[in-house]
């Protein structure tokens, strides 16, 4: 693995710290972070009402494309 170096202000530097403990490093809790980024962005995609209908609808226009 490559180190490399990032530049954050000393706020940013103790914002991130309140996420971890003694024991984690900077790396364990920006890790921690971006896993939970990720879940919060699947989560809101899942539960997005874009690009939905009402099931009502959905049942409707089910049964005027497939009529029994």
């Amino acid at each position: 693995m490559t180190n490399t170096t990032i530049q954050i202000s000393n706020e940013t530097k103790k914002l991130i710290s309140t996420f971890g403990s003694k024991e984690d490093t900077y790396e364990t809790i920006i890790k921690r972070l971006y896993d939970l980024a990720v879940k919060e962005q699947l989560r809101e995609f899942l539960l997005s009402s874009e690009n939905s209908i009402p099931i009502e609808k959905a049942i409707e226009e089910a049964e005027r494309l497939w009529p029994e």
